[in-house]
């Protein structure tokens, strides 16, 4: 290749563990190719300790920038173009602090049918375990109406499914000189804009979940009807460690709206456990709420410390790996088995579904997703890939939804 770009996520240990053993391998491959230009960029660029890291033991690195000036990427390859017959020194621009937005940016779409769209940047919560905040910046949101031409593009791209993206979507907040729109209120101007468009978000927190964006889900039938809501733990403890701003009994508040409200919701989750002092009554707490919610799914994890947030300075990692390993492996037995729960509910029921591919298991079955971002598989029916469908359920495994497609 002659240009190797890694675009880093730094908000596991696991994730920087990963690009320091490919920096390693590519020492190998840019001794035989020295033209070879190598990038780095991404929210572990934003973190100063990480890049004297790369500094001092992966001289194979021509260029590094951040998160906030991802928009300078061709003049920063341009420079590196012309420079490295003179100079084998390393480029890096990396911006500690912005409040800037920059429009307009060219996309490269993943799928030619749905698309991911910012709504905003940043984060104002400082969860004690997180580094997004630091790497990230303080929250920005865009303007409503570049929200909305940015849409209206995709509408004509024939885009059929968006994501409104943000680390904290529902704290949507644009000011402008004379309204004020907040994320119910986007919500609804970009469902009312592209009313044949599937509309989604992600990811919400507990603390701003309120009935306004929830009677805004079940107003329009546009937007999907599911919901990912983080608890991350079910002890009141351990959520004052966590630096949450939200109680178990807040949260369950929320969980009991989102069902009186948007009655037919899917529900999923993030959950970890052996955070700081988190006790086996604490953890037990966590398995109760997790039993009384009845996610439909859960991203799972167990604590790692991450350098640079407040934990890593005040709250010392003291629960034992083993403790940690063993409380994980019965969240995901018992989650296993709430999934299939929540699945043969669903039995007998028509969803309208996505059609996103063909099956990794059979050529000859599609599958896509429901609004409730339920994984569903039926037998190819002729139906393409971008367009809605109507499958009937008729079986279910823990992890997936498996019907037959229905005439119109």
């Amino acid at each position: 290749a002659d240009l190797v770009i890694f675009n880093t996520c730094t908000v596991r240990e696991n994730a920087n563990l990963k690009v320091y053993g490919r920096l390693g391998q590519l020492k190998k491959i840019k001794n035989k190719n020295p033209e070879m230009i190598t990038m780095l960029c991404g929210c572990m660029m934003q973190e100063e300790s990480v890049v004297e890291k790369i500094k001092k033991s992966y001289r194979n690195v021509d260029i590094i920038f951040g998160t906030h000036n991802i928009f300078k990427f061709a003049e920063l390859l341009s420079m590196k173009v012309l420079d490295r017959a003179e100079s084998k020194k390393m480029i890096i621009d990396v911006w500690k602090d912005t409040t800037e937005i920059v429009e307009e940016l060219p996309v490269e779409r993943k799928y030619h049918f749905k698309s991911g769209v910012n709504i905003m940047f940043g984060c104002n919560n400082f969860c004690s375990y997180c580094i997004v905040p630091y790497v990230r910046g303080r929250e920005r949101s865009r303007e409503p109406e570049d929200i909305i031409a940015e849409i209206e593009c995709l509408v004509k791209d024939g885009v059929v499914e968006v994501m409104l993206l943000g680390q904290n979507v529902n704290s949507y907040l644009w000011r402008g000189d004379s309204q004020e729109v907040n994320f119910p209120a986007l919500l609804a101007m970009v469902a009312q804009t592209v009313p044949n468009m599937r509309i989604r978000f992600a990811t919400s927190h507990p603390k701003d979940m309120n009935d306004d964006i929830l009677r805004a889900i079940a107003t329009h039938s546009n937007i999907c009807k599911h919901i990912h809501l983080p608890f991350q733990s079910g002890s009141n403890s351990v959520l004052k460690d966590m630096n949450r701003k939200y109680t178990r009994e807040w949260y369950l508040d929320r969980i009991r709206a989102i069902r009186e409200i948007v009655p037919d919701c899917g529900i999923s989750t993030d959950v970890f456990v052996g955070f700081h002092n988190e006790s086996e009554e604490d953890y037990q707490q966590t398995l109760d709420l997790m039993k009384e919610v009845m996610f439909d799914s859960a991203f799972m994890f167990k604590y790692s410390e991450r350098p640079g947030t407040m934990a890593s300075r005040n709250l010392p990692d003291n629960v034992d790996e083993e403790v940690k390993g063993r409380r994980l492996q019965e969240l995901i037995d018992m989650q296993v088995e709430i999934s299939h729960q929540s699945n043969l509910k669903d039995v007998g029921k028509v969803f309208e579904v996505l059609v996103e591919g063909v099956s990794k298991k059979k050529s000859d079955e599609l599958f896509g997703r429901s609004s409730q971002n339920k994984v569903i598989v039926f037998p190819d029916n002729g139906a393409k890939v971008g367009e809605l469908v109507q499958v009937r359920v008729t079986e279910c495994t823990p992890a997936t939804l498996i019907g037959e497609a229905i005439k119109n």
